[in-house]
């Protein structure tokens, strides 16, 4: 069984910075493309920036040139660092991983609960 797992939410002023974590662990053959997305009260859920496993990224137009995701070389970890953030950047984030489990051929998804990124005055 596999995994995964995010840190490093909380409170924030506006301007601030935070660097979220996500760590994918268990019965782990490999690691391929992954990404964060964030959901607030009463709105859809988005994608805020994907990993591929060439190592190409994307981001919502929302988040470019403040938020970089960035991934382990150990291919387990997945990073999203937030810069100048701001209130609507307020959301639960959570990250989702293609994970290919040991002695299963086809990789699946997996998602983490999620941690909260506050950011106010």
């Amino acid at each position: 069984q596999v995994q995964v797992a995010e840190s490093g939410g909380g409170l924030v002023h506006p301007g601030g910075s935070l660097r979220l974590s996500c760590v994918a662990s268990g019965n782990i053959f490999s690691v391929n493309s992954g990404g964060w997305y964030r959901q607030a009260p009463g709105k859809e859920r988005e994608l805020v920036a994907r990993f591929e496993s060439s190592g190409d990224t994307t981001y919502a137009d929302s988040v470019k040139g403040r938020f970089t995701i960035s991934r382990e070389n150990n291919k387990r970890t997945l990073y999203l660092q937030m810069t100048n953030l701001k209130p609507e950047d307020t959301a639960l984030y959570y990250c989702s991983q293609s994970i290919i489990e040991r002695g299963r051929g086809l990789p699946r998804s997996v998602r983490g609960q999620g941690t909260q990124v506050t950011v106010s005055s």
